[in-house]
């Protein structure tokens, strides 16, 4: 594609070369990706300036350049184009490279500070359920056809670049649907510019990311970009454009006020279009069944997902697929074909004698959630051990909030490391003592400080009494952790199986000071 024709994606192109480029290869802002042929965007960050790397893309092959900077300002000898911003540049141009992809697909996006991974699997079962041809985005993988990406080893939206990659090859395999995990990072980091979504779904919006967003308010904002999208995005004669909405959130105003052609909503305590009840609630250890209200249809649901949270999760999906026109036989298929999301409430099983946990709970909302849900497979008189962290450079806000929601609902916490990157890990930990001091926590006896995370998962198995349930929160699927700038490989689930076996793995074989803790 002319390099010409791609800079027509854009409305706020500054300068346009006088020459052309042919781009044989996708375009990225990463020039570790970057193919001969290909499009480099070079953009202004945070903390590092990507025209300083323009001569090492042409060197590996672009053909042409994007960037903020003024032509006469960079060394450029590949034809080179002035935007206003190389941010929101990059998912447009990607989209126009791979012929626009999302045109071509029924878009459901799935945001929320928690459940959204959940939901987003939740809803992919059952459009598959259905029939339908169904890819899934999600911040654990890329899922086209019978193959199955990772997408990260920390939890985010993919970036623009990637995002159309993956649409481009689900509208190629012959897919119809896809379901796009949407972060609250890769809306305000415009990962998402050039997807042209058909549903907007919410699961809820509480305390998280404040560290990057600054208040409460700019981060509901920057879920809200995906719902004002409905307005502005490219219209498909196979489906309108609609939102799916929690009423018990306390924000669902906010989204509701979004155009839409239909507004739907779910609840558990109000009137909704879709809805249930707490008496028709029914909690097992290992299964959850409840009956669901909507518009003139009843049915009941039964799924091994457990926890009063998975219900609302199970809801959002429910509510998204009656949208599409699903039918409730494919929805209860769906859910009930869902035996468990990696990292989420994960059962680690060893042969011991009580309970173990891995979940990715990683706010004070989700951990609250988190550990009333492990409360429900508590037989009486038992107890329930809770291990998790707090990462550094990170909402420092949420630090105290965990470690005051832990006491509150767990029998013993054992605070430890989780990602504290270049922070004081003691600082951290010695933060969260104090949270779970003010809700009567006693160090010692109802919490501790075990700063190695293999440690302190050993620690908890070895405290634990049969009948007793050990949940480590926090981390859930990822794959590495955090110390200094360094990531280190660490699964939560191989560190508590090894622990189970009575051998602890250590977080960092060779810490030393400089690695942040």
């Amino acid at each position: 594609m002319l390099f010409s024709t791609l800079l027509q994606a854009l409305d706020d192109v500054i300068s346009s070369p006088t020459t052309d480029a042919n781009v044989s290869a996708p375009v990225t802002e990463d020039n570790r990706t970057l193919q001969r042929g290909g499009l480099f965007v070079a953009r202004q960050g945070k903390s590092f300036d990507g025209h300083t790397l323009i001569r090492t893309a042409v060197e590996q092959g672009a053909v042409a350049v994007v960037g903020e900077r003024p032509p006469d300002q960079v060394e450029c000898p590949v034809p080179y184009a002035q935007v206003g911003s190389a941010m929101f540049a990059t998912g447009r141009l990607a989209a126009a490279y791979h012929g626009y992809p999302s045109r071509s697909l029924v878009v459901i996006g799935v945001t929320g500070t928690d459940g959204k991974t959940t939901t987003s699997t939740l809803l992919f079962n059952i459009l598959k359920a259905a029939g339908y041809k169904v890819g899934m985005i999600s911040t654990v993988s890329a899922v086209i056809g019978d193959e199955e990406l990772p997408t990260g080893l920390h939890v985010t939206t993919p970036g623009a670049d990637e995002i159309q990659g993956y649409l481009r090859r689900m509208v190629s395999a012959g897919l119809t649907h896809c379901v796009l995990e949407t972060t609250s990072h890769g809306l305000a980091q415009a990962r998402v510019n050039g997807v042209d979504y058909d549903v907007a779904v919410i699961t809820n919006i509480t305390h998280e990311h404040l560290d990057y967003h600054g208040t409460f308010e700019h981060y509901r904002e920057a879920k809200g970009l995906l719902f004002a999208s409905l307005s502005t995005s490219y219209r498909k004669p196979m489906v309108g454009k609609f939102a799916v909405v929690n009423r018990d959130d306390p924000n669902a105003d906010f989204f509701l006020g979004f155009p839409a052609d239909q507004h739907l909503t779910y609840s558990t305590r109000t009137e909704a279009t879709v809805t249930t009840s707490d008496k028709s609630l029914v909690f097992s250890p290992t299964a959850t069944k409840f009956k669901v209200k909507a518009w003139d249809q009843r049915f009941t649901i039964t799924t091994s997902l457990v926890g009063r949270y998975n219900v609302e999760n199970i809801l959002a999906a429910t509510t998204a697929a009656l949208g599409l026109d699903v039918d409730a036989a494919a929805i209860k298929k769906g859910v009930k074909a869902l035996k468990g999301i990696p990292g989420r409430m994960e059962r680690i099983d060893e042969g011991q004698s009580f309970i173990a946990l891995v979940d990715f709970a990683h706010t004070p909302n989700a951990l609250k959630r988190s550990l009333e849900a492990a409360r429900q497979m508590l037989p009486p008189d038992k107890r329930l051990i809770a291990v998790f962290g707090s990462a550094g450079l990170r909402d420092r806000e949420k630090r105290r909030l965990m470690a005051e929601t832990s006491a509150q609902l767990a029998d013993i916490t054992i605070l430890t490391a989780e990602d504290p990157r270049t922070e004081s890990l003691d600082d951290i930990l010695q933060t969260m003592a104090d949270g779970a001091a003010s809700q009567g926590g006693v160090e010692g006896k109802t919490f501790l400080r075990v700063t190695d995370r293999g440690e302190a998962l050993f620690t908890a198995c070895g405290m634990a009494h049969p009948g007793d349930v050990v949940i480590a929160c926090g981390k859930g699927h990822e794959q590495s952790m955090a110390f200094g700038t360094v990531e280190y490989p660490w699964d939560d689930r191989e560190a508590l199986r090894a622990a189970l076996r009575g051998h602890p793995l250590k977080t960092l074989p060779t810490a030393s000071p400089s690695d942040g803790r």
